[in-house]
């Protein structure tokens, strides 16, 4: 396994690497989720690329930056054991010099829902991605599912700009208990987590209620905002939304999706379902 710490350093060790070139682009602090990308790729390509870095870009409150685990050492054994071929690990002053001066911005994907509660979050989420992609020159990027619209922001960006890599989105991947995997769950208590099990439960509350002939969007969101507070939870949100357009609609579709971001205990989480369709 080859670990690059520049764009240079990619690469090279690209250059006489065979393609199709997967990439998993992560912020270390890698779990199963992670992991299942890194399997979905090397089943699929003959050279897997994953990086590791804690962007800064994107995070809105700077004390949630410094409590972001960075077990690298972990994180490269997880890789090296899931068959990651090249490791790109550079460090901020290598991403954002001194005179940095570009930002990528997609609009209103990034400003509503996680762009509305944390203003300039895709902005650096779109700006990272977008020199990743370049540094990389993957031919298909990896993205879970649980970060539904930040891979709508990728979507946008990869497509306006040309820059001709195929997304795909694997199923979000769960703890026994339902809970999908995080980085930050780690930083959740033993009685925080049995708490945050109200997100999976109001989700699959949303997709059985979705199944009832005349359920609207808004009654299964109403019904989601009302279980998540119940529980004790801080809402941000809890919607159904088109998948496609990311606003809301009419009518519950094969596209609809439930989405939820909710504090517990300080900690902030973010899960999404699709409601009829097999996603």
């Amino acid at each position: 396994m080859i670990l690059a710490h520049t764009s240079v350093d990619v690469h090279r060790a690209l250059t006489v690497s065979p393609h199709p070139i997967g990439f998993v682009p992560t912020m270390g602090a890698l779990h199963d989720g992670h992991a299942s990308l890194f399997d979905v790729a090397r089943a699929s390509c003959a050279t897997v690329v994953a990086s590791i870095f804690v962007n800064a870009l994107q995070f809105d409150q700077q004390s949630d930056l410094e409590r972001y685990p960075r077990p690298l050492e972990r994180d490269l054994e997880i890789c090296r054991e899931h068959g990651v071929d090249i490791v790109y690990v550079p460090d901020h002053e290598t991403m954002y010099p001194s005179d940095f001066s570009t930002v990528v911005s997609v609009g209103r994907l990034g400003r509503i829902l996680e762009g509305a509660h944390r203003p300039g979050h895709f902005d650096g989420v779109a700006t990272v991605v977008t020199k990743l992609l370049s540094a990389v020159r993957p031919d298909v990027a990896y993205f879970g599912q649980k970060d539904l619209q930040q891979v709508a922001v990728i979507e946008r960006l990869n497509s306006d700009l040309d820059l001709g890599v195929e997304i795909r989105t694997e199923p979000t991947v769960r703890d026994d208990d339902g809970l999908a995997l995080s980085s930050r769950n780690v930083r959740l208590s033993e009685t925080a987590r049995r708490q945050a099990l109200a997100i999976p439960r109001a989700l699959e509350f949303a997709r059985d209620t979705a199944r009832s002939v005349g359920a609207s969007p808004t009654e299964v969101s109403r019904s989601m905002y009302e279980q998540l507070t119940a529980s004790g939870l801080k809402v941000d949100y809890a919607i159904v939304l088109d998948a496609d357009s990311f606003q809301e609609s009419d009518s519950i579709t094969d596209r609809s999706v439930a989405l939820i971001a909710a504090t517990v205990d300080g900690v902030r989480l973010i899960d999404n379902c699709f409601l009829r369709a097999d996603h």
